[in-house]
Formats: structure tokens, sequence, C-alpha cells
């Protein structure tokens, strides 16, 4: 569904920082992909890659085999969803009107976008009666990302992009929507690319998790072969962490909780 090849591209005045330098990566069809890496190793950069509101300097993004510079990028965005933290609601709009938004520009019928709306309000846990007509000052940060991912969703895309939706979000409801997330994915069978910071759960989510440094792939693998063997440097001291923290929360546990 999804493929990068040899892709690079430069920043700077001089455009001599790379952000991308020769990143190859194939998603399948209703695969999720996890991109990790510390801040500057070129993950928001792929996704925009992805959908065109950047272009490579060299190599090619294919989406069902065509190279996306070929496409007419406005059309071709209005294809894949796109999810960004904060979700980024317009605050003039509804809910129901900014997940109507990308229906209004593909000139669907008036009935068939109010269907539309309803149908994800129920997918992502919001009641339509309760909900399309609150304004984002009237959610909460959960509420709105909610409403973010339902128009991502609104035009059927193929392609889902999530550019670390949970960031903001406090634990509880950041765990809610981690398990929200995966059954939108596998319900509606979407091919995923999933921008986060946090390994672990990367790991929980992703079919295959993607390790970024400085532009550069560092690994490529399931989250337990990554977990297991962590090709060495960068990535086995980004594991080190993760076991790390799993380890201190084992050593809170009482004698009688760490019983078989």
């Amino acid at each position: 569904m999804l493929e990068l090849v040899d892709v690079s591209r430069r920043f700077g005045a001089d455009a001599s920082h790379w952000a991308i330098r020769d990143v190859s990566l194939q998603v399948a069809a209703g695969e999720l992909i996890a991109l990790v890496g510390e801040s500057g190793s070129g993950k928001t950069t792929l996704l925009r890659l992805i959908n065109r509101l950047l272009d490579p300097d060299r190599g090619e993004v294919r989406i069902a085999g065509r190279d996306v510079r070929g496409q007419d990028p406005v059309a071709l965005r209005r294809t894949i969803g796109y999810v960004i933290q904060g979700a980024g609601l317009l605050p003039h709009l509804s809910a129901a009107d900014n997940i109507a938004l990308v229906p209004r520009l593909l000139g669907w019928p008036r009935a068939e976008i109010a269907a539309r709306v309803d149908e994800l309000l129920a997918l992502v846990g919001l009641p339509a009666a309760e909900y399309r007509q609150r304004f984002a000052d009237q959610l909460s940060g959960g509420q709105r990302q909610r409403v973010g991912v339902a128009r991502a969703l609104a035009a059927r895309p193929r392609i889902l992009l999530l550019d670390e939706p949970l960031g903001a979000l406090d634990a509880i409801t950041r765990a809610s929507l981690q398990g929200e997330l995966a059954r939108i994915h596998r319900e509606l069978g979407l091919t995923t690319v999933l921008v986060t910071h946090d390994v672990a759960e990367a790991a929980a989510l992703a079919d295959r998790v993607v390790v970024l440094r400085a532009g550069e792939i560092q690994q490529i693998a399931t989250p337990r072969a990554l977990l297991s063997a962590p090709a060495e440097g960068y990535v086995s001291e980004l594991v080190a962490v993760v076991r790390a923290q799993i380890a201190r929360l084992h050593a809170l546990r009482s004698p009688e909780e760490a019983r078989p």
C-alpha cells in the first residue's frame, strides 16, 4: 500500500541538513507501523512526505504503486487521514462541522455527510446527540482527539497518519485512546503510520516498529524482536531505558504481589 524508496529530504538555508536520508520502507495494506526516535530524528518529516506536504529531494514515495508526485497534492491529502497532537480542530466550528470538512469539499450530499458524521462520532465513542454541536472549548483533551480522529476518517481514507496524537493527554486517557485507535485500525482495515516518542506505546500498538535517528533507519522489527534483540548502539540504549522502567515497577511490587 505504501512504499518509500531511497527517500531523502534536506532543510536549512543552504540545504545542508538531512532531515531524512536514504530511507526505504514498505508498509503492507492493513499494517500498523510505528515510527519512534528522539526529537529531530525525522519522524514527522516522513509523514509529511507521504501526504505531499513536502516532496523528497531524491527518491520516491509510492501509494498503491504510484509515485505521489504524479498526483495532485490537495486531492491526495483528501484520501489520507491525518491526525496531529492536540487534534487541530477549527475552534469556530462544531464537532460535526469539523468532521464534515473534507466530505463537503468533495461535494458529498448533505444527508450523506450528516449520516457519516453520526457514524464516526459513534465509532470514536462520542454519542452524536450529545457531542455533534459542541465546540472545541467544550470538549476535554481526549474528546478533542477523538473528534480529530473522526475528521481524519471522514472521507474513508485508505491510509491514516498519526503524528503524536496522544502525547498531550493524561495517562488514563492516553491508555484508553490507545485501545480505541487499535480497534478502529482493525475494524476499518486501515494502513496506519503512527509517530510516537513512547517505545512502550509503539510496542503495544504496532505490527512493526521503525527506529529513526538523525534521519536514518536504525532498525525495523516486530515489537517482540525489537525488545528481545535490539540493534547495537542507539536502539539498544532506547530499549534499555524501557527495560529499566519495567524493572523499577517490578521492584515496587510487594512480596505477595510478586508470588506466581
